[in-house]
């Protein structure tokens, strides 16, 4: 299969469930009843051969949604219903030795997480395929875009209306912490519409490849994640719980209601120092127009120990988010977000993101070449899509940056 991101619709044959067994239900969320066939241990068939010509699976010339390291992400339609999915090809780890694609253990925690969540701000799993060199995931089609590229398009926003978007984010986020599991990436590019032409869209929250079921008496510890969004505890391999991903929403508010982003520093390692010293604070610049509820839900989150930060219950129980009088609703609506700081940062991050797109991809084409003599036509998927590096050694403590700018 060409996977080399020129763009292709898989279309899934009608008449088959996940296991490749012949099914009258439609897409499936897992079948486990069918799990015995293909490969028992992940529960996932055999991707059937794909040939240019057909063998039972139909292709479309289609572009690619999202692209990251070991990942790409394509639609799909499965013929029998004319229903669009997406497909999520995940690139298998060829041998314990490879540094290249995703090892199997990973790639099953991911597809349980997936099979056990359905909720309407969750992204949904459909089916599961395998083939020779990836695992591909069937995702319900969120075609919305990501929600800070809808808030950029916006005259204006008031505070009311960007707690309706906060609500569904921490709605997901409560199903998911009810069933124990962190998701461990919360940020921007990550919480996705569904249809972005409503006055209000449905926010789904996606890319459950970090994500973990966390078992009581059981420590985990792992340094992973995006620097500018992940908690003290993991910069610090401390044990990590569910109280990791409140943080994440913490800086998420934080940029959403200001434009500016809480720690980023001029470098990763100045970054993550401000993460563990919780070296912030919110600048008349950015939020002269912000209510003091809001503040106080952003301090409520932004804690170093974990015990004393929000629960996902106490976030939503939280006045900002449901006032408890009239007064607290009034400041919500009278409130309104800095959208022309949000815009402008807005603007330098994605410029930012799609450099590092740009130099990441062009970097490791060279470093693949010498390497193992790609030919340029090669598969050069091995770029990330937010640079989303492994943390390394803290240094010093620096002066944090005003903005998600380089």
């Amino acid at each position: 299969m060409d996977n080399s991101g020129t763009g292709e619709m898989l279309c899934i044959p009608p008449g088959v469930c996940c296991a490749g067994h012949p099914c009258s239900c439609g897409p499936c969320r897992g079948h486990q009843a069918h799990s015995a066939l293909g490969l028992a241990r992940l529960e996932m068939p055999s991707l059937p051969a794909v040939s240019r010509g057909g063998g039972g699976i139909a292709r479309r010339t289609s572009e690619v949604m999202l692209s990251g390291q070991f990942a790409i992400v394509k639609k799909c339609r499965e013929k029998s219903t004319g229903l669009e999915y997406a497909a999520k090809f995940i690139k298998k780890r060829q041998s314990r030795a490879s540094r290249r694609g995703v090892c199997r253990e990973e790639i099953e925690r991911e597809v349980s997480i997936l099979r056990q969540v359905l909720h309407p701000n969750v992204i949904t799993l459909h089916d599961v395929f395998e083939n020779r060199t990836d695992v591909v995931l069937i995702l319900e089609l969120v075609s919305g875009g990501e929600l800070f590229d809808f808030l950029a398009q916006k005259e204006s926003l008031s505070e009311e209306e960007a707690t309706s978007f906060i609500k569904q984010i921490l709605d997901g986020v409560n199903y998911l912490h009810a069933k124990k599991i962190a998701h461990f990436d919360l940020k921007p590019e990550n919480i996705m519409l569904l249809d972005k032409n409503i006055p209000i869209p449905h926010i789904k929250l996606i890319d459950f490849g970090l994500a973990h079921e966390i078992e009581d008496g059981v420590e985990f510890k792992n340094i992973f994640g995006t620097p500018e969004f992940v908690a003290p505890e993991i910069v610090n391999y401390e044990p990590l719980g569910l109280e990791a991903d409140m943080w994440s929403i913490g800086v998420i508010t934080y940029i959403l209601l200001s434009g500016a982003s809480p720690f980023l520093g001029d470098t990763k390692q100045e970054t993550l120092a401000n993460i563990t010293a919780v070296s912030y604070d919110f600048d008349e610049e950015f939020f002269s127009q912000t209510s003091e509820l809001a503040k106080d839900f952003i301090r409520k989150l932004l804690v170093k120990e974990t015990r004393k930060r929000l629960t996902i219950q106490e976030a939503l129980r939280h006045p900002w988010i449901t006032p408890v009088d009239n007064q607290q609703a009034l400041v919500r609506r009278e409130s309104v977000v800095n959208l022309e700081n949000f815009k402008k940062q807005y603007v330098r991050r994605r410029w930012k993101l799609s450099f590092s797109i740009v130099s990441l991809c062009n970097h490791l084409t060279r470093s693949l070449k010498k390497k193992v003599h790609l030919r340029p036509e090669e598969d050069l998927r091995n770029c990330e899509s937010d640079a989303e590096e492994d943390i390394v050694k803290r240094k010093a403590l620096h002066p944090r940056r005003r903005s998600s700018t380089s």
